[in-house]
């Protein structure tokens, strides 16, 4: 367990960071119309749009993960910030994104039923719903808890992840998209700029680039790996991550509900090239410094140890608050994304097509119910998370299962017009069918 030796100046900023966020996404919030409240009025601009998606890429979970997977086995890990971001954005915003917002959808489901049929719009969205809450925020909301607990070890884990979930529900329930993306805006600022302080302190504290790569293995610099590599074998570079890249850029609707908001086609384009371009400062601030915690830290039991060390270990009074900060700020910009997707598609797909008559302020009502639903769920799952064992990669098996099978319809749908209704839900439940295989 890392030493935290928080000051009461780190405290303090933690503090202050905490009100000024929610004020700030109370002040930006906008509920008089659905379009409003789901979409942010369809009027959002591309820094905002690329920001917002920075945010959602860069979880608590993921700045864990690429520090100890890169401690452990080098940069090969940032291939996911290359072959699952680059291509899938480009083929993105060229083929996908012009027919989204041509027919003004509000959730990616909606694509299927105008192109296939009900079943699969309504399968999907409600697949989503259950994975958002019981996948993506129980588990966010336990990396949280866990990464706060060494900062308060006094408090129950319990009472920490409910903590998060109210922070995170505070505005995003209240105030919708709009809020969640000018909150992400500040949060991605944050993230940036904690991490930059944690790489140069890092690198310094281990005595500057060069000693730091003449102490890592020749094959921990490589980003192309042998076939037979555990971590990231080059054959995936080509096939699987772009697949999954493409799932989570192009079909996932944590992401794509940002690009729905654009004012038009221009800023959504500008807003997802900002966002995979800002992909590669992933690689210089939160994958570098697991290289520096091998000189630091030689001898970890394990790798997910070392941003923790980082954080708590090396940096000074006032700076350890910041980096902190950082990590709230990626935690909570995942967990508002994941709660205000599954809030549009609740809405949208399920409730508005049971009532087709409700007016604008009953969908916007629907939805801050389903909110604090989803919200409630997921922070009473979230302590189960722990009889678990390697979540990170069980996590990323049942990815691998679900997400081919929801790309092939996608795309079957957009480019062979031959492809059915039938067709298209068997390909959707084969997915599903292989994931819950996985579980037993």
């Amino acid at each position: 367990m890392p030493k935290v030796n928080l000051t009461h100046l780190d405290l303090a900023f933690m503090a202050i960071y905490v009100l000024v966020l929610v004020a700030w996404g109370l002040f930006h919030s906008r509920r008089k119309s659905a379009e409003d409240y789901f979409l942010g009025g369809r009027g959002m601009t591309w820094p905002l749009i690329g920001l917002s998606m920075f945010a959602m890429v860069v979880s608590s979970s993921s700045l864990v993960g690429w520090s100890g997977d890169a401690y452990s086995t080098g940069i090969s890990v940032f291939n996911y910030g290359i072959s699952a971001a680059i291509i899938p954005t480009i083929f993105f915003i060229v083929f996908f994104l012009p027919f989204y917002l041509r027919n003004k959808i509000f959730t990616l489901p909606e694509f299927l039923e105008g192109r296939y049929d009900a079943r699969s719009r309504y399968y999907l969205s409600v697949i989503t719903v259950i994975g958002y809450t019981f996948a993506d925020a129980a588990v966010t909301l336990y990396a949280g808890a866990i990464m706060m607990k060494m900062v308060f070890p006094g408090l129950d884990l319990n009472l920490l992840i409910w903590g998060l979930a109210i922070l995170a529900a505070s505005y995003t329930v209240i105030g919708g998209l709009s809020a969640v993306m000018w909150v992400d805006m500040i949060q991605s600022c944050v993230l940036i700029g904690g991490s930059i302080l944690l790489t140069f302190t890092a690198f310094s504290k281990a005595g500057g680039w060069s000693a730091v790569m003449q102490a890592a293995p020749a094959d921990h610099l490589s980003l192309i790996r042998p076939v037979n590599d555990p971590s990231v074998p080059w054959p995936t570079l080509f096939i699987s991550l772009p697949m999954l890249g493409f799932y989570f850029w192009g079909l996932s609707q944590a992401m794509v509900q940002r690009t729905l908001s654009a004012r038009d086609i221009n800023h959504g384009r500008w807003g997802n090239l900002m966002a995979a371009a800002l992909n590669f400062a992933i690689f210089f601030i939160m994958v570098l410094p697991g290289l520096a915690g091998r000189v630091l830290f030689p001898h970890l039991e394990k790798p997910d140890q070392v941003y923790p060390k980082l954080v708590f270990e090396i940096l000074p009074p006032g700076v350890t608050g910041i980096v902190v900060i950082g990590f709230i700020a990626a935690m909570t910009s995942t967990l508002s994304s994941i709660l205000n997707s599954a809030q549009t598609l609740v809405t949208m797909d399920v409730v508005s097509k049971l009532r087709p008559n409700m007016d604008n302020k009953a969908q916007v009502r629907a939805g801050q119910i389903a909110g604090f639903i989803i919200i409630i769920i997921a922070a009473l799952w979230a302590p189960q998370i722990q009889k678990f064992d390697s979540i990170v990669k069980y996590f990323q098996q049942l990815l691998s299962y679900m997400a081919p099978p929801v790309v092939a319809v996608f795309l079957a749908g957009l480019f062979w017009k031959r492809a059915s209704a039938t067709g298209a839900f068997a390909g959707l439940l084969s997915g599903f069918g292989m994931a819950v295989l996985l579980l037993l």
